[in-house]
């Protein structure tokens, strides 16, 4: 069992910053790849980012250059710094943790936090 709790969302005016972070507990390892993923209305969900155990990264080129992953495996925790945000940001960010054991895989998602961005 794996739970996932994000925070850090806001209210920021284009152009400003956000750190999201995600807290992760149970059985999830360093060697799990974990990600960021947004949902805006009448859009569907999209992988903003990702991270896996060796430090690779992915990004959605809508955000390449302005949204940097990290993660702190001491403290089981994902982090997505956002700079220079954009009106089109706003979405709700979800944390993602991709297990694979036994053959199978699970898909873990948080809560969800709200990023609004004002023009």
């Amino acid at each position: 069992q794996v739970q996932l709790v994000e925070s850090g969302g806001g209210l920021v005016q284009a152009g400003g910053s956000l750190r999201l972070s995600c807290a992760a507990s149970g059985s999830i390892f360093s060697f799990d790849p974990m990600g960021w993923y947004r949902q805006a209305p009448g859009k569907q969900r999209e992988l903003v980012a990702g991270i896996g155990s060796g430090g690779g990264t992915n990004y959605a080129d809508s955000v390449k250059g302005r949204f940097t992953i990290s993660r702190d495996n001491a403290k089981n925790t994902v982090y997505l710094q956002m700079n220079s945000l954009k009106p089109e940001d706003t979405a709700v960010y979800y944390c993602n943790a991709r297990l694979t054991r036994f053959a199978s895989t699970f898909d873990y998602w948080g809560q969800g936090t709200q990023v609004t961005v004002s023009s």
